[in-house]
């Protein structure tokens, strides 16, 4: 009989991490049979062309030169002022939203999704997100006794499905009183999609009509891969659109270091809150910042200092923009190669905009990986699909990839 003295909630919790599992799958090939035999698309991090891990060059020699007390000491429990200033300039460059706003330093992109379904969800609540999903989404709800739903993302037409938004909002807040929907745009983990602004448009309207008196939402967007999803002003022309909104509207934007400043194991981010009501940003600051402390006490200080050195010089920023556009038109050009042949192939393809990854959608993911497996390319199955990382993919290894994948769904009988 196994025993257990873990507290109720604590009981039973085991998280095998599909992502994580198919890159040691990878790693154990390329072992057995050489790296240049197999290809592992599941790595969510930007590798070169000779498929090693990139790190911005002006990022690294900023990072690198700061002093030893810039590395070592503790920062505030909120961030550093310099870093919560530059970082709103980071995330809205010049698109900031007209309202009260507020940052809070975060562990990464995670800990700005953890802080915002703590504070603005109940035990019990239910938040939303769409059928494609980044997996710890619903992990980080459930470990804190969330429920998580999703509505189909996509229509027949592979447009943005404001229906089917529409009609799970208004199911949720019939039930509860707060609603936290967590949207992932532009460069969508996992399918790089992106919403346009006439979709975006469209998701404020629903949230404004559903925003009743007694009525609570708390719009996050997660924008962990906006600094790959095209040109830096344009696709940032969405946080305008968060100006105005009733004060029961509350827009977090969860920024990650990550992507954009290629640090993904230094785990800085921030959450940004933008109200049109100033207590409701003054309690969005003391509350996140108190959970801060409850759980990380405070984050990373040289990596903080390093987004703040390089927003404050005009040329360190522009040399880290165009390293940034290098890699960007890098993946990009993986990815066209595969969809051109994923088209002249006949395989299914969710439609791809910008990012690290894109998908293929099908009923059975985990038996098309299996398959795979006999071709040594790795990829990581999803709830609806097979998500390609075409950021960590060689243009050589993506030439002839998507007739494979094709080959394989056809094997296992999609």
């Amino acid at each position: 009989m196994t025993m257990s003295i873990a507290a109720k909630h604590a009981k039973g919790k085991s998280a095998q991490d599909k992502i994580f599992g198919a890159n040691a799958a990878a790693v154990a090939a390329a072992a057995k049979y050489g790296k240049d035999a197999v290809t592992n698309a599941t790595i969510g991090a930007i590798l070169d062309e000779d498929e090693k891990l990139v790190c911005l060059p002006t990022v690294e020699e900023v990072f690198r030169g700061l002093s030893t007390n810039e590395m070592i000491a503790y920062a505030p429990i909120s961030g550093l002022p310099e870093y919560l200033d530059c970082v709103l300039t980071a995330a809205f460059g010049n698109s900031r939203p007209e309202g009260y706003i507020a940052a809070v330093a975060t562990a990464g992109g995670t800990g700005a999704i953890h802080h915002a379904i703590w504070n603005y969800t109940d035990n019990g609540d239910t938040v939303l997100c769409s059928d494609w999903y980044w997996g710890a989404y619903k992990v980080l709800c459930q470990d804190m006794g969330r429920n998580f739903t999703t509505y189909k993302m996509l229509d027949e037409n592979n447009k943005f499905n404001l229906p089917a938004l529409k009609e799970k909002v208004d199911e949720l807040l019939a039930k509860q009183d707060n609603l936290l929907y967590l949207l992932n745009t532009p460069a969508h983990n996992p399918t790089g999609y992106s919403l346009s602004g006439e979709d975006m448009d469209g998701v404020l309207a629903i949230l404004k009509e559903a925003a009743v008196p007694g009525k609570n939402i708390v719009f996050f967007l997660d924008v962990a891969y906006i600094d790959y999803a095209g040109e830096k002003e344009e696709v940032r022309k969405i946080f305008k659109k968060l100006s105005g909104l009733p004060a029961n509207i509350l827009c977090i934007v969860g920024y990650s270091m990550s992507k954009g400043f290629t640090m993904y194991g230094q785990r800085t981010g921030a959450m940004i809150g933008v109200s049109s009501d100033k207590s409701v940003i003054d309690e969005f600051a003391a509350i996140n910042q108190y959970t801060s402390r409850a759980t990380w006490s405070n984050i990373n200080r040289p990596a903080m200092r390093t987004l703040a050195t390089i927003y404050s010089d005009p040329e360190l920023l522009a040399k880290v923009c165009a390293e940034r556009d290098y890699y960007y038109q890098m993946i990009k050009a993986r990815a066209d190669l595969f969809a051109k042949e994923a088209e002249e192939c006949g395989l299914p393809m969710l439609p791809y905009v910008a990012g690290f990854f894109l998908s293929i959608p099908a009923k059975n993911p985990d038996a098309i990986c299996e398959k795979l497996h006999e071709d040594n390319i790795f990829a990581v199955p999803l709830a609806a699909g097979v998500r390609i990382a075409v950021c960590a993919v060689p243009l050589k290894k993506i030439k002839g990839m998507a007739v494979k994948v094709n080959a394989a769904m056809q094997a296992v009988g999609e």
